[in-house]
C-alpha cells in the first residue's frame, strides 16, 4: 500500500484544497494531485539532464488540458478524442507559464515540461485557478532548480467583498475578475476584467489575492520538506569567459549608452547602430576564434546593450527614443478606410499600428463554445493577428500562436463590457498589426473602439489602453516607471503592465514582473501613471471620433426583433422547417428563432427593410388570433361544390360557403369569378365553439343589390 504525502489547505470560506505526492506518475522529476471538492487536476514536470548545446534561454513548456471525462462528456466531432488545445486551455497555460518562467535560474537552460490535466470536475469550483499551484508544487518536490514556490489564485469582488477563487456561479455576480501570481514575497503575473473600477480597486484585489497565495505557498514549502526535495540539482549550463566579459563591456559600453542617450526615434537606425559597436568588436578575431567566440560574444553584447539603456533612464531619464517617461509617442488615428467592412479604424502610436475591423452579423454567425465545462454561445468575438512583416522579419506566417490568442483575449476583455446588454448584431473585430515596436495589444483596443463606433454599434463608452514598463535595479531605491513601452524597454524591463478603461475605470489589465522586491507604492504609481496615459489616448481616440455614428453602414445587415408568445414556435418554423424557409426565400431575409426566458426571440435580418417588414408581417400573421368580426386577405386554396376554402391567415383556413360569397344566388363558385390562388378579402362570421371552425363570408363586404333591398323594405 503506497502511502503519499499530503498537505491541506484551508480556504477563508471553509473549502480545502489537498496537494498529494508520491502516488502517481512516479517516474516523472515531480509529481502532485490537486483536489478541491470534486475537481482533480494533476501536474507533472519533466527535465532534460543537459541543456541543448547553444542554448541562450529558458526552453519550458507548460500544456493545460483538459479531459471531456472528468466531467462525464463525450468530445464532439466524428473521432471523439480530445483535439488540438482549445482557446480556454490556451490561456490557462499562459497564465502559468508566466509566472514560472521568471523564477528559473537565469543560466538554467534545460528544457523543462510542465503538464496540467483535469482528471475530474463537478462543474462548481474553477480549474484554471488551481493550475498554477498544481504545477508550482510538482516543481517544490522535484529537483529541478526552481526559485519559488508560487500560486495562482482568483480574486472576484462579490457584492463589495473580495471572494477568493469563487465558483462559476457566484463569479457571475462579481464585478471584478482577477488572476495573480505570486511567490510568498512578491507578485509576478496578474490578468483579468472590471467593471469600471478605481487603480485603488484593483490594488486591493492584489492584496487579497496575494495573502491568500502566502498560505499555498507555504503549504508547498512543507510538502517539498516532507519529500526531502529541498535540494536541488547541479548544472553547468552556461560556459563563461570572465576576461572576454569584460573585453566587451570595456570596448562597447560607453558606444552603447551614447546610442541609448541620443534619442533616435527610428528603430530600425537604433538596431543597426546597436549591431555595428558588437561587429566592430568581433572585427579584431580571426574567422577561427570567432566560430569558439562569437555566441559568447553575442550573450556579453546583450548584457551591455541592458546596462546602457536601463542606465540612460536612471540616471539620466533619457529613453531609447528620447521621450520622457511619462510622454506618449505621436498618435494619428482614422476611421471608415475600409469600404467593404462594417467597419474599419486605423490606430498608430509610435511605431506600433493596428487596423481594425468591425463585422455584423445575426444568431446563425454566433461561435459555440463546447469545451469540457463551458458550453453556449458567444456574440462579441475579437481575433488579433501578428504577421512577421509588422517588425520586419522575412519569414512565413504559420496560423495563430499562442501569443496571438493571449493578446486578443485582453483586448475582448478591454471591450466586451461596452457592448450594450441585448445588442441584437453578432459582433466580429479583427486586429492585424501592421507595424509593432511597442504594445500591440493595446493598440488593438483603440483600434478596435475607432471601429466599433465608425460601424454604429452603439457601444457604451470608448476604451483606450497603454502598457507600462519598469526599470529597477536590485539593491537600488532609484526607480523608474515608463508610459507607453518601446518593444526593447519591455524585452530589456522588468515590467509590463498593460491597463485599459474608460474615463469612468479600469476594464482589464494583464501583468508581467520579471523582478523581485516590487512593492505596492509603485505598482500604484504605475496604476496612476498609467491613468494619465490612457486618458491622453483617449482624447485621441475622441478627437477621431467622439461617438458611434448614428446609422450603420449602408451594406451592413438590419436586423429587427420580436417576442413572441412561446406555443407559436413550432407554427413560424412549420413541418421540417417549410413555414420558417418559405418566409426566408419569399422575403430574402435570414430569420432565427428560439426560445428564451418563456418566450420566442425572433430575429430577421437582410439589407432591405421592405423585406424585413414584409417578414415581419408574415411573422405577426401566424401568430395572431383570429377574431370574429375581423376582416383578413386570404388566398383561395380549393374549391369545393358548396364553397371554397381560405387560407385567411398561415396557416388558419376557414369554409366561405357559396351562399356566402356574393348577395346573388350562385350555383357554382365559378360563377363568382372565383378560382384557386386568388386572394380576396373575407370577413370571420364565427367560430365553431367545439370544432375550431372558421366560418366566412365575401357578401356582406359587397354593396347589397338595391333591387333586393327595396323589396325586404316591403
Amino acid at each position: 500500500m503506497i502511502n503519499p504525502i499530503v498537505k491541506t489547505i484551508e480556504l477563508a470560506d471553509g473549502r480545502t484544497i489537498t496537494i498529494e505526492t508520491g502516488k502517481l506518475a512516479k517516474q516523472a522529476d515531480g509529481s502532485v494531485m490537486l483536489r478541491m471538492g470534486n475537481t482533480m487536476l494533476l501536474a507533472t514536470v519533466c527535465a532534460a539532464k543537459d541543456a541543448v548545446p547553444g542554448t541562450d534561454f529558458m526552453p519550458l513548456q507548460v500544456e493545460y488540458k483538459e479531459k471531456f471525462s472528468a466531467f462525464g462528456r463525450f468530445p464532439g466531432g466524428f473521432t471523439k478524442r480530445e483535439g488540438r488545445a482549445s482557446d480556454y486551455e490556451i490561456l490557462t497555460c499562459r497564465l502559468v507559464d508566466r509566472a514560472l518562467r521568471p523564477l528559473f535560474p537565469d543560466n538554467y537552460h534545460a528544457e523543462v515540461y510542465v503538464n496540467i490535466v483535469l482528471f475530474s470536475a463537478d462543474g462548481v469550483d474553477m480549474p484554471d485557478a488551481l493550475a498554477g499551484l498544481v504545477a508550482s508544487a510538482a516543481l517544490a518536490v522535484s529537483d529541478i532548480p526552481f526559485n519559488g514556490p508560487i500560486s495562482e489564485v482568483r480574486a472576484a469582488r462579490i457584492d463589495g467583498k473580495f471572494v477568493i477563487n469563487p465558483t462559476f456561479e457566484q463569479l457571475k455576480k462579481a464585478d471584478m475578475d482577477l488572476m495573480v501570481g505570486a511567490t510568498y514575497e512578491n507578485i509576478m503575473m496578474v490578468e483579468g476584467e472590471m467593471d469600471e473600477v478605481s487603480e485603488k480597486d484593483l490594488l486591493e484585489a492584489m492584496k487579497a489575492a496575494h495573502e491568500a497565495i502566502k498560505v499555498q505557498c507555504k503549504a508547498q514549502m512543507e510538502l517539498a520538506e516532507a519529500v526531502g526535495s529541498t535540494v536541488k540539482r547541479e548544472y553547468c549550463h552556461e560556459v563563461n569567459d570572465e576576461e572576454l566579459r569584460k573585453a566587451v563591456h570595456d570596448a562597447c559600453y560607453d558606444k552603447a549608452y551614447a546610442i541609448a542617450a541620443s534619442g533616435n526615434k527610428n528603430k530600425h537606425e537604433r538596431m543597426d547602430a546597436f549591431d555595428a559597436i558588437r561587429e566592430e568588436f568581433k572585427a579584431q578575431f580571426s574567422e577561427e576564434e570567432l566560430e569558439e567566440k562569437a555566441a559568447l560574444i553575442d550573450r556579453y553584447y546583450h548584457d551591455v546593450e541592458k546596462e546602457a539603456m536601463r542606465r540612460s533612464i536612471l540616471d539620466e531619464g533619457k529613453r531609447l527614443d528620447g521621450r520622457k517617461t511619462t510622454e506618449i509617442r505621436p498618435i494619428w488615428c482614422e476611421v471608415g478606410y475600409l469600404p467593404g467592412p462594417h467597419g474599419s479604424a486605423i490606430f498608430t502610436r509610435g511605431e506600433t499600428q493596428s487596423l481594425s475591423t468591425v463585422t455584423l452579423g445575426t444568431k446563425l454567425d454566433e461561435k459555440i463554445i463546447d469545451d469540457v465545462l463551458e458550453h453556449g454561445k458567444e456574440r462579441f468575438l475579437l481575433h488579433y493577428n501578428f504577421p512577421p512583416y509588422s517588425t520586419g522579419e522575412a519569414k512565413a506566417q504559420r496560423g495563430v500562436g499562442r501569443r496571438e490568442v493571449g493578446h486578443g483575449h485582453l483586448a475582448w476583455r478591454a471591450l466586451k463590457g461596452q457592448i450594450p446588454a441585448g445588442y441584437p448584431y453578432v459582433v466580429r473585430v479583427v486586429s492585424d498589426i501592421l507595424e509593432s515596436n511597442g504594445s500591440s495589444s493595446m493598440a488593438t483596443v483603440c483600434a478596435g473602439t475607432l471601429a466599433l463606433m465608425d460601424a454604429g454599434v452603439k457601444i457604451k463608452k470608448p476604451v483606450s489602453g497603454i502598457a507600462m514598463g519598469l526599470i529597477k535595479n536590485a539593491g537600488e531605491d532609484k526607480y523608474a516607471v515608463l508610459s507607453d513601452i518601446l518593444g526593447d524597454e519591455d524585452h530589456l524591463g522588468d515590467m509590463d503592465f498593460k491597463v485599459t478603461g474608460t474615463k469612468d475605470g479600469i476594464t482589464a489589465t494583464q501583468m508581467d514582473i520579471k523582478v523581485d522586491g516590487l512593492s505596492y507604492e509603485i505598482l500604484e504609481k504605475a496604476l496612476l501613471q498609467a491613468k494619465e496615459g490612457r486618458e491622453h489616448i483617449l482624447g485621441k481616440i475622441t478627437e477621431c471620433l467622439a461617438e458611434p455614428h448614428a446609422d450603420l453602414k449602408p451594406h451592413a445587415p438590419r436586423i429587427e426583433t420580436m417576442t413572441i408568445p412561446k406555443e407559436f414556435i413550432g407554427a413560424i418554423i412549420g413541418p421540417g422547417g417549410k413555414i420558417i424557409q418559405g418566409m426566408q426565400e419569399e422575403t430574402g431575409t435570414t430569420i432565427t428563432i428560439e426560445e428564451v426566458d418563456n418566450v420566442g426571440r425572433i430575429e430577421i435580418a437582410g439589407t432591405n427593410k421592405k423585406r424585413i417588414d414584409d417578414a415581419m408581417r408574415m411573422i405577426k400573421a401566424i401568430v395572431a388570433v383570429p377574431e370574429v368580426g375581423e376582416v383578413y386577405k386570404g388566398k383561395v386554396r380549393s374549391i369545393m361544390p358548396y364553397g371554397a376554402f381560405v387560407e385567411f391567415l398561415p396557416g388558419k383556413d376557414g369554409l366561405l360557403h357559396i351562399s356566402e360569397i356574393d348577395w346573388k344566388r350562385l350555383e357554382t363558385v365559378e360563377e363568382a369569378g372565383i378560382k384557386e390562388g386568388d386572394e380576396i378579402d373575407v370577413k370571420l362570421l364565427d367560430i365553431d365553439p367545439k370544432t375550431g371552425k372558421f366560418k366566412l363570408s365575401r357578401k356582406v363586404l359587397l354593396p347589397r343589390p338595391e333591387r333586393q333591398e327595396k323589396t325586404e323594405n316591403k
